[in-house]
């Protein structure tokens, strides 16, 4: 399943919460890959065609059965190969490691994974951001997101790939709208992935390491809300909060220092009583200090509690659990996809048969009925799939046609057998 990089112009977003208008409602801006309808509604659905006979239902709901279950022995494999590759970087693995590994192994180990990931990420429609994405992203933040600053030269591998990318609604109050609610377009990824690994001589958190790959997935996140992600995040305070803290304290050091200039004269002229008034002068600018240097912890707290409560709610699984989030997405792709084909080429190409331009077209059109989204069907990868387990078979004009059910069903029974096959030796 390819994934071309798409040169996404990240704007100022905000993620739904409470209050706004939930994702699965929001309209898309750009056309992807991804069917957002699961594979057994999606069987249930095209069960229900009124072409169909009832002994007809019953053997295409036993074929997409037999299908998704040959996809989902597949996966397995895939699942213990990717969990393989994992397993030396794992920051939550708690099993013993045998055998110590050098460091060009393990960097070829990581380069290994981060390949593997990949492959997983396209399977399951995700497309790859570029640095340029990133940087982008990282100018700006959201009405609701916190402005932080990001050194991306810490990651000695950095990768972003996003799915679901949609217009969302959010409800914001701003001072030039006298704090009135306003509702606003936002632009979001509703599924977002990040898997990095740090550079040794760039220690940033006694909570991270660079022996270890780390891989997050979050939900409905603000494209330019990105940096929130990533770790060594510093907090970039607006000018706002930099003027609330540095107006006072530099005027509160001029009014003191004025003062102190007047105690040096009352020291000079009033002994212990002008000592006495010099030297509380002294407490009180201390204590404008403080107070100061405070504020600006308490503005960095507010910043803080911000992020971690956006993070708490958005954050859907880490480390060895996104592999396992992911291969169920991937898989549930492959057998939309596969059902889809199968299908169409079954009960609407009928013996004429279809081309494939012909195919992608009727099914992105049956999908834009059935979701009211735009979605760019991957014909090739979905009859790649069919062909290679003889359930599609083109002609001499090129003209792609479903095999029978009966003779599908025979075929997929038969691949599944063959899996599992396997010879005893006879005692001697």
């Amino acid at each position: 399943m390819s994934s071309a990089t798409r040169p996404t112009a990240l704007r100022s977003a905000a993620a739904n919460d409470a209050g706004s208008q939930p994702p699965a409602q929001a309209a898309h801006w750009a056309r992807e890959k991804y069917i957002p309808i699961r594979a057994a509604d999606l069987t249930s659905r095209l069960a229900k065609e009124s072409t169909l006979t009832g002994p007809e239902r019953n053997a295409f709901r036993q074929f997409c059965r037999l299908l998704t279950a040959t996809f989902h022995y597949e996966f397995h494999d895939k699942l213990k190969e990717l969990k393989e590759a994992y397993a030396p970087f794992d920051p939550d693995d708690d099993t013993l490691v045998n055998t110590a590994i050098d460091p060009l192994e393990r960097q070829r180990r990581a380069d290994e994974l981060f390949n593997k990931f990949g492959w997983l990420l396209e399977r399951a429609n995700f497309e790859r951001l570029t640095r340029g994405d990133i940087q982008q992203a990282f100018s700006a933040a959201s009405d609701w997101g916190v402005r932080l600053k990001v050194d991306l030269d810490m990651f000695d591998r950095l990768e972003v790939y996003a799915r679901g990318d949609v217009m969302s609604r959010k409800k914001r109050r701003r001072w030039q709208t006298w704090y009135r609610p306003e509702v606003v377009e936002v632009p979001i990824y509703q599924r977002l992935v990040v898997i990095f690994r740090l550079h040794s001589y760039r220690p940033i958190d006694d909570h991270l390491d660079s022996e270890t790959v780390y891989i997050k997935i979050f939900k409905n996140i603000p494209k330019v809300d990105l940096e929130m992600l990533l770790p060594g995040s510093r907090v970039k305070m607006t000018l706002m909060d930099q003027s609330k803290i540095l107006l006072p304290t530099v005027s509160g050091v001029a009014m003191t220092g004025w003062k102190l200039f007047q105690g040096a004269v009352l020291v000079a002229v009033g002994g212990v009583y002008g000592f006495l008034t010099y030297l509380g002068l002294i407490v009180a600018t201390l204590g404008y200090g403080i107070k100061s240097f405070f504020g600006y912890l308490r503005t960095q707290q507010k910043y803080q509690l911000s992020l971690t409560r956006n993070l708490y709610y958005q954050n859907l699984d880490n480390n060895a659990g996104v592999l396992f989030r992911l291969l169920d997405e991937a898989e549930e792709q492959e057998c939309r996809e596969a059902i889809l084909a199968y299908f169409f080429l079954w009960r609407r190409a009928g013996e004429p048969g279809w081309s494939s331009d012909r195919l992608d077209s009727e099914i992105e059109a049956f999908l834009a009925e059935e979701t009211k989204v735009s979605i760019d069907f991957e014909v090739g990868d979905a009859l790649d799939k069919l062909k290679r387990l003889g359930l599609v078979e083109t002609d001499e004009n090129g003209k792609l046609r479903a095999v029978p059910i009966e003779q599908g069903l025979d075929r997929l029974d038969r691949a599944w057998d063959n899996l599992f096959c396997f010879n005893l030796a006879p005692a001697q």
